[in-house]
């Protein structure tokens, strides 16, 4: 039985992909290798990126890696065994990995996250409404915290992909770390100072207020305080999280000239530790409720 054109080609095609140094593809990219190098590997016009691709579905090393997301259905394909993590890092441009997921590339958690969260900036500067009020703040975290629903699941693991504060980017890094594996992945991540910020802002991405406090407690000796209240400073949250981050680094043991650069920024208001806590207690120094008994 004569062989097919793409059955002819298909050393050369393997070779190409093996090659090849990316190794997560939009289909907009498979067309464009396709067209790029129909020629050389004499394919018909017939062959469009759709059978190209089952072909080497069922014929080599491709997979095929559909994100069912709710306000944009993705889907990636692969060349051989591709993390997860790299692969989700594909889904939105100039997004970066940012809490539970964060902190878990950093070794700032003892626990395995079955959530990978995807930071994707607003294109805009978020914008002030004013200038804060007690009553305000008091009715903001009496409620629950608002969560991103654009989110799903592969296989066991959850995708979150959460419209962020615009930044710049502030705090992003791009590093070679370990995940869930022993293969070492290539990331955009949030850094050391970032990561904790955001995990006192948004704990509900970060496995809540005690998970919060073991990364506090497992960052201090690499942790730059400087450079976090500097950070703090740039990104210029509406609310005082000083008073938050102070009193974790007080629990967490850090040394009082770390704590001295938090007391030294003004605290106007009552804040809180987290949404909705119900039982509260009272932390005069840092004027902060935080859930009762923590």
């Amino acid at each position: 039985m004569a062989r097919s054109r793409i059955q002819i080609a298909r050393a050369d095609i393997l070779a190409f992909f093996d090659k090849y140094p990316q190794k997560v593809f939009k289909l907009t990219e498979i067309q464009e290798i396709l067209a790029s190098q129909r020629s050389f590997w004499r394919l018909a016009q017939s062959m469009t990126a759709q059978k190209f691709i089952a072909y080497l579905v069922d014929n080599a090393a491709m997979r095929v890696m559909p994100f069912p997301l709710p306000h944009r259905s993705e889907t990636r394909y692969t060349w051989g065994e591709v993390p997860l993590i790299e692969v989700v890092l594909s889904l939105k441009p100039n997004s970066y990995f940012s809490h539970y997921t964060a902190m878990r590339l950093h070794g700032l958690t003892e626990q395995v996250p079955k959530v990978i969260y995807l930071n994707h900036e607003q294109h805009l500067k978020s914008q002030t409404t004013g200038g804060l009020e007690q009553g305000r703040i008091d009715a903001a975290f009496k409620n629950k915290p608002r969560l991103s629903n654009n989110v799903t699941k592969i296989e066991d693991t959850g995708i979150c992909l959460i419209n962020g504060k615009n930044t710049g980017s502030l705090g992003v890094v791009a590093e070679t770390l370990q995940y869930d594996s022993e293969i070492p992945v290539s990331v955009r991540v949030t850094n050391l100072e970032r990561t904790l910020i955001d995990i006192v802002t948004r704990p509900v991405y970060a496995g809540g207020v005690f998970e919060v406090l073991k990364a506090f407690e497992l960052a201090k000796e690499n942790v730059s305080a400087n450079a976090l209240v500097a950070m703090l400073s740039k990104i210029q949250h509406t609310y005082p999280y000083h008073q938050a981050i102070g009193f974790y680094m007080e629990r967490a043991g850090y040394k009082d000239r770390a704590l001295s650069l938090l007391r030294k920024i003004p605290m106007e208001f009552d804040f809180y530790l987290t949404n909705a806590m119900g039982k509260s207690e009272y932390i005069k120094e840092w004027r902060l409720f935080v859930p009762k008994g923590f």
